[in-house]
C-alpha cells in the first residue's frame, strides 16, 4: 500500500513539470499517516491466556492450592498469581506482565494441565518481542488444540475443568451495622499473608470438618493453616456447642452417625510416591541390618552441644551423613545411578563424583526428600544447618525442585518417629538406602565382662542386587558403624 501511494505522487509531479505537491497536500498528509501507522509498537491492548508453564522433571500436571488475585484485579510483572503443588515441590507462579486479570480458568484443589491457559490477563504494557511471540503462539497452540479436539467429537471449552471463575462478581451489599456493640465485643482477627493458604490434606480436612478455613487461626508462617490448627478448631467448636446445647434429663440419647466410605484422589504428592514406588517394584532388594554402638557418637555431641542454643545443637544425623559420605569414597558403587533407558539391551552403571544425600523428611503434604548437594565438601557443623534449612522448608511446604532433585544415595532416619528396624525402599535410579532406627539404651557386657548402659541403634541397608552384592554392602555397612562408634578416628579424616 505504503509503495502504491509512492508511485501514485511521482506520477502526478512527472505529469507537469509546474506541478508541485505542497508540504501539507492530501497526498503527503496520507503518507504520514501512513508512516505513523507502520510504527513499531509493543503495547498489547488484548486479553490473552497465561499459560502454566512447564516447571520441570517431566510434571505434566500440578494442583492449584492458593488463588493470590481475582477477576478485575491488576497486577505488576513479578507479582504472584497463584501457588500450585507438584508431586515435587509447591511453586509460586508469577506474573511476566502488567494488565488486569479477567478470568481464572481453575479453583482451588484442581489439577491445572502445564501448557494450558492459567488465566486470561488483558495486557496493559509494552511487552517485548519474545513475550508477544510467546503469547501469540500461544494462542494459536490452543486453538489447533481445540479444533483437533473437536474434530474427534469431544466437546471442548478454553476451560477444561470441572468449574472455573468468569467475570468479576457484583459487590455485596454491606451488612447493616449491629444495633447496640457492646464493648466486650472483640475485634475482627487479622489474617495473615498466607492465612487460607494450607495443603491438600489440611484442606480435605477442613472439609471433612465442615468448617471455613478463613475461620481457624494458623499457626504456620504468615498465618498459614495446619492439621494442628484444625483438630483444635474442631475440638473448641464442639465444646462450645456441648456447653451451649445441654440436653434435659428427659431426652433421649443421640445417636451415632455412621461413618460412610469415602473416595478421595491421591494428593500430588502421594501421585508422585505411587509412581516412584510402582518403578522400585522392579528392584530386587536386598536388607542388611547392623546394630550401631552410639555411646562414643553421644558423648561428643553432648561436649560440643554444651552451652550452644537448640537451633545451634548437632544432633546425631549430620555425623551419621558424613560418616555415609566418606564411606563412599572407598565403596563408590553405593553411590551410582543404574542407567536401563540410554540402551535397555546394555544396562550401565554412572558412578556419581558429587555426594548428593537425600534425607526423608515427614512434612504435613507427606513423605519429602530434599537433597544435600556435594557432602564431600561439607563439615558435620555445616550439615547440621543445611539439615535444618531443608526440613523447615518441607515442614512450610517451600521445597524447590532443585532441593528434591539429584540425589545419589538416601538416608532415611525413621527413628525420629520410632521404630527399631525398617527395610527402606530404593529410590530409582539409586542403588542404595540407610535406614537409621530409633537410638536405645539397653544392658550390655563390657570387654571384661562387667554389666555397662549401652546407647544402641540399627542401621537398616538395602541395595539393588542386580549390580551389589552382599559382602560389598556387608563391608560398607562395617565402614560406617566404625566411624560412628569411633568418632574421634572419623575427625581425622575431614578435610
Amino acid at each position: 500500500m505504503k509503495t502504491f501511494a509512492r508511485r501514485e505522487v511521482a506520477r502526478f509531479v512527472g505529469r507537469s513539470s509546474s506541478a508541485r505537491v505542497a508540504i501539507n497536500s492530501p497526498v503527503n498528509i496520507c503518507l504520514r499517516e501512513q508512516r505513523r501507522g507502520f510504527h513499531a509498537d509493543r503495547r498489547l491492548l488484548a486479553v490473552k491466556p497465561y499459560l502454566l508453564a512447564d516447571i520441570g522433571e517431566g510434571i505434566t500436571e500440578c494442583q492449584v492450592i492458593q488463588w493470590f488475585v481475582k477477576p478485575g484485579a491488576r497486577v505488576e510483572q513479578f507479582d504472584p498469581i497463584c501457588e500450585v503443588q507438584s508431586d515435587k515441590a509447591s511453586v509460586e507462579i508469577t506474573s511476566r506482565f502488567d494488565g488486569v486479570i479477567k478470568k481464572l480458568y481453575y479453583e482451588p484443589d484442581d489439577m491445572a494441565k502445564v501448557g494450558k491457559p492459567l488465566v486470561d490477563i488483558d495486557i496493559q504494557s509494552e511487552i517485548s518481542e519474545a513475550d508477544a511471540a510467546l503469547l501469540n503462539g500461544a494462542a494459536e497452540k490452543e486453538a489447533k488444540q481445540d479444533t483437533k479436539e473437536q474434530e474427534q467429537g469431544l466437546e471442548v471449552g478454553r476451560n477444561d475443568t470441572k468449574a472455573s471463575i468468569g467475570d468479576t462478581p457484583p459487590p455485596e451489599q454491606a451488612a447493616p451495622l449491629p444495633p447496640n456493640p457492646t464493648k466486650d465485643e472483640s475485634k475482627p482477627r487479622e489474617l495473615g499473608k498466607h492465612a487460607s493458604l494450607a495443603t491438600p490434606a489440611v484442606r480435605h480436612l477442613v472439609k471433612e470438618h465442615q468448617l471455613k478455613i478463613e475461620d481457624i487461626e494458623g499457626t504456620g508462617k504468615e498465618g498459614r493453616v495446619l492439621k494442628e490448627d484444625v483438630q483444635r478448631h474442631a475440638e473448641a467448636a464442639k465444646q462450645t456447642a456441648t456447653t451451649s446445647s445441654k440436653p434435659s434429663a428427659s431426652a433421649p440419647p443421640t445417636a451415632t452417625r455412621q461413618v460412610e466410605d469415602r473416595t478421595q484422589p491421591l494428593t500430588p504428592v502421594q501421585s508422585g510416591m505411587f509412581k516412584q514406588m510402582t518403578k522400585s517394584l522392579s528392584i530386587p532388594h536386598f536388607l542388611y541390618t547392623d546394630v550401631v554402638d552410639f555411646s562414643s557418637l553421644t558423648t561428643l555431641r553432648k561436649k560440643y552441644n554444651a552451652g550452644l542454643d537448640k537451633p545451634n545443637r548437632v544432633t546425631p544425623l549430620p555425623i551419621i551423613i558424613k560418616a555415609v559420605s566418606l564411606t563412599l569414597l572407598e565403596f563408590p558403587l553405593l553411590n551410582a545411578h543404574l542407567d536401563t533407558t540410554t540402551n535397555p539391551n546394555k544396562p550401565q552403571i554412572v558412578l556419581k563424583g558429587s555426594h548428593n544425600i537425600g534425607i526423608a523428611v515427614d512434612s504435613p503434604q507427606g513423605l519429602m526428600v530434599p537433597v544435600i548437594k556435594n557432602v564431600q565438601d561439607h563439615s558435620i557443623a555445616s550439615l547440621a544447618h543445611e539439615i535444618t534449612r531443608l526440613a523447615t522448608l518441607a515442614r512450610a511446604g517451600k521445597l524447590t525442585s532443585a532441593d528434591l532433585t539429584g540425589a545419589t544415595f538416601t538416608v532415611s532416619n525413621i527413628g525420629s518417629i520410632g521404630g527399631t528396624a525398617v527395610a527402606p525402599v530404593i529410590s530409582t535410579p539409586q542403588v542404595g538406602i540407610l535406614g537409621i532406627g530409633k537410638a536405645r539404651v539397653v544392658p550390655a557386657f563390657g570387654d571384661s565382662g562387667e554389666l555397662v548402659r549401652r546407647e544402641e541403634c540399627v542401621f537398616s541397608w538395602s541395595a539393588d542386587h542386580r549390580v551389589v552384592d552382599g559382602a560389598y554392602v556387608a563391608r560398607a555397612a562395617e565402614g560406617v558403624r566404625g566411624l560412628v562408634e569411633g568418632v574421634e578416628g572419623m575427625v581425622m579424616r575431614l578435610r
